[in-house]
């Protein structure tokens, strides 16, 4: 339902120009989808919907140039999350345990997230090794990542 709602909105933007939630809760409707605007919200905020400008003023609803690059970098995120066991630091040197076989996975998904202070990764089977900028930079990420393992 959710995946057919989110091709038909797809859909509807590229065929019409929709300025508001409003309109296109109407559009989807007149085609059969009962929704609310809390749900199109999520919808347009799952898709990576932007609102660009069409003239005089106006503003309508359009698919982020950048769509593809998002969902892929959401993803590598999401693989980041469920593959690391533990990190921890050395002056400037990280080192990140991972699952069995999944420390290239969470290294791409560093290199993808274009974190500025990190210098470079370098991934084993269990081990990801990440040369960071300065200590300061190597103590912080511990730190963000500590976090979102808890």
């Amino acid at each position: 339902m959710k995946n057919d709602r989110q091709a038909v909105l797809l859909e509807i933007i590229t065929q019409e120009t929709i300025e508001t939630q409003e309109q296109l809760l109407d559009r989807l409707r007149q085609r059969g989808f009962k929704s609310t605007q809390a749900t199109i919200s999520r919808d347009i905020k799952e898709l990576h919907l932007v609102k660009e400008p069409v003239g005089q003023g106006r503003y309508r609803y359009a698919v982020s140039v950048h769509r593809t690059r998002l969902n892929f970098a959401d993803k590598l995120r999401a693989i980041f999350r469920e593959s690391v066991l533990s990190v921890d630091y050395a002056q400037n040197i990280v080192v990140i345990k991972t699952m069995p076989g999944l420390a290239n996975a969470a290294a791409a998904a560093l290199d993808g997230m274009g974190h500025a202070d990190i210098v470079g990764t370098l991934a084993g089977d269990d081990t990801v090794l990440l040369i960071m900028r300065e200590s300061v930079d190597a103590a912080d990420f511990c730190t963000q990542v500590q976090d979102q393992l808890r």
